[in-house]
């Protein structure tokens, strides 16, 4: 067994731990992360209000996607790689 399965064998655990705490508390952490974006703003004055709010929001997506459950055949579905949208692409328009 080579060091990163290792690795991967032993955060296992961890990973699911947060993605339930994650579950359990996501609305209370939304509300912190706000807090902090307020509060940093208001020290930095506004000079930085983009990154700040690009940093909040990023950070929102993590913990969306922290809680959301795990999908058995991996983020793409259906062994995709999860970057397909949720129809087909239409045939080619031909005579």
């Amino acid at each position: 067994m080579g060091f990163l399965d290792n690795l991967k064998a032993k955060l296992g655990p961890a990973k699911d731990k947060v993605s339930d705490l994650a579950q359990q508390h996501g609305d209370k952490i939304d509300q912190g992360l706000d807090k902090a974006a307020k509060a940093v703003d208001g020290k930095t004055k506004g000079k930085y209000s983009d990154k700040i709010q690009l940093g909040t929001s990023k950070a929102k997506d993590a913990l969306d996607r922290l809680s959301a459950p795990e999908r058995p055949d991996g983020p793409g579905g259906a062994g995709g790689t999860g970057t397909g949208g949720g129809t087909p692409p239409s045939p080619p328009a031909g005579p």
